[in-house]
């Protein structure tokens, strides 16, 4: 299954009075409680992280893989959406990405991002949409959990 994964208000609350701490590898910690939520999902399904955060670029795939490594996630496979040249909203990015090949059926978005509100109902079904103040958390990847077992029984 793939996760279409943002970063910031995800992985990293966005909180504007508390600047994110910048680890040795030059991108934000994470939250130790969005860490624990992902992990919770990783442990029970299989995941290929697509990443549709806005810093997609700023590193090679690899380099991601070592990032999320560090802040003791271990993925087996990442990739992200193209690059934004359009200059989409993450809607937009997010239609075009499932446009280049409709046969995707198994994914999840995880987002804070509001425009998304706005997808089909076919793909908004999928999203799990944190709160940017809070990120990711253990409820949330409960809601996931149940997401992934309800999409597999419907595709299966």
């Amino acid at each position: 299954m793939l996760l279409l994964l943002d970063i910031d208000g995800v992985m990293v609350p966005a909180n504007s009075w508390r600047r994110p701490e910048i680890l040795s590898d030059g991108f934000t910690e994470f939250n130790t409680k969005a860490i624990a939520a992902l992990n919770k999902v990783l442990s029970h399904t299989e995941l290929e992280v697509v990443l549709t955060t806005s810093h997609k670029f700023k590193f090679t795939l690899n380099e991601w893989l070592s990032i999320f490594k560090i802040r003791n996630i271990n993925l087996n496979k990442i990739s992200r959406l193209p690059d934004n040249v359009k200059n989409l909203d993450r809607k937009g990015e997010i239609l075009e990405w499932f446009n280049l090949d409709t046969s995707r059926d198994h994914f999840i978005i995880l987002d804070d991002d509001k425009s998304l509100n706005a997808l089909p109902e076919f793909l908004k079904s999928r999203l799990i949409q944190t709160s940017a103040s809070v990120g990711f958390t253990d409820y949330l990847a409960e809601e996931m959990l149940s997401l992934i077992d309800e999409k597999y029984l419907e595709f299966s």
